[in-house]
């Protein structure tokens, strides 16, 4: 299988001279759901900004879907990633949601009857089809960001990158938005999403990759990554509240039992070892 991402080599500094990535190497393979984790500052926004092009490495290459995204078009490869950035208001420009989910098509130069099939369509997955024509400014945090990702859903990208798609929003905004990302992931779209929040990488993630001053020191599936707490104090995150409590109840645990990484995961393995006397799950 062909990786959709590959990076070799890459590295690349600021103006101050600060190393901000160094020898990057990672490969993103097809239909995979990956987090991008790391204190600020790490590089998590400066590895994905190479790889829609607004960015061009100092030293090494980013390919994107066979194309080298130093030597391509940042519309062209906007045709294979779409990016919906860590403020939505970054990328809200339009009067109308239906105008702002246009918009990019619009630049493909696409015929009027597609245009609308598409907006209409990223707009039901979003679950905005009845705000349409709202001025896209008057919808909460969380519905703003929806708008960002129904622009990028409307272009048909196979891959889609978020940075921090949940920042600023209630709880339930979260769930909302991170559900919405994984049944994308389900219908075939490659996402890539930069988060602080480990709660959510658990709940998830499939794969973690974690910068630290500008390098790979993590790369695995999501619980090997979290199960690797000394390694996460580098970057000062910590594993989910639920598997702090389970390492400390370690004792009460079956031995040599899996990393738990939620709720659900704790309740089953104490109905378990308790002899089905606990009721459960229970989100």
């Amino acid at each position: 299988m062909q990786p959709l991402i590959d990076i070799k080599g890459l590295s690349y500094s600021y103006e101050q001279g600060q190393p901000a990535l160094q020898d990057i190497n990672l490969t993103i393979y097809p239909g995979e759901l990956v987090a991008l984790v790391g204190q600020n500052g790490a590089g998590k926004t400066t590895l994905v900004k190479h790889c829609i092009g607004l960015l061009r490495p100092q030293t090494g290459r980013v390919t994107v879907c066979g194309q080298d995204a130093a030597k391509t078009r940042i519309s062209h490869l906007a045709r294979q990633v779409g990016f919906v950035f860590q403020n939505p208001d970054h990328q809200i420009f339009h009067d109308t949601v239906q105008k702002e989910v246009a918009f990019g098509l619009q630049n493909l130069g696409l015929p009027r009857d597609e245009i609308e099939k598409r907006v209409a369509a990223a707009l039901r997955d979003v679950g905005l089809q009845h705000l349409a024509q709202v001025y896209p400014h008057r919808l909460s945090r969380g519905q703003r960001q929806r708008v960002a990702l129904a622009s990028v859903l409307a272009m048909q990208t196979r891959i889609i990158i978020l940075d921090e798609p949940t920042t600023g929003q209630d709880s339930l905004e979260r769930l909302q938005i991170m559900e919405l990302v994984r049944d994308l992931n389900r219908e075939g779209h490659t996402i890539l999403f930069i988060t602080h929040d480990m709660t959510l990488v658990a709940r998830y993630a499939r794969r973690v990759i974690v910068l630290c001053q500008g390098r790979v020191i993590a790369d695995g599936s999501t619980r090997d990554v979290l199960s690797q707490t000394q390694l996460l104090a580098q970057t000062l995150l910590e594993p989910p509240q639920i598997t702090l409590l389970a390492n400390r109840l370690n004792g009460l645990l079956t031995p040599g039992s899996e990393v738990i990484l939620t709720v659900d995961e704790m309740v089953e393995h104490l109905h378990k070892v308790n002899g089905g006397s606990i009721d459960g799950p229970c989100d």
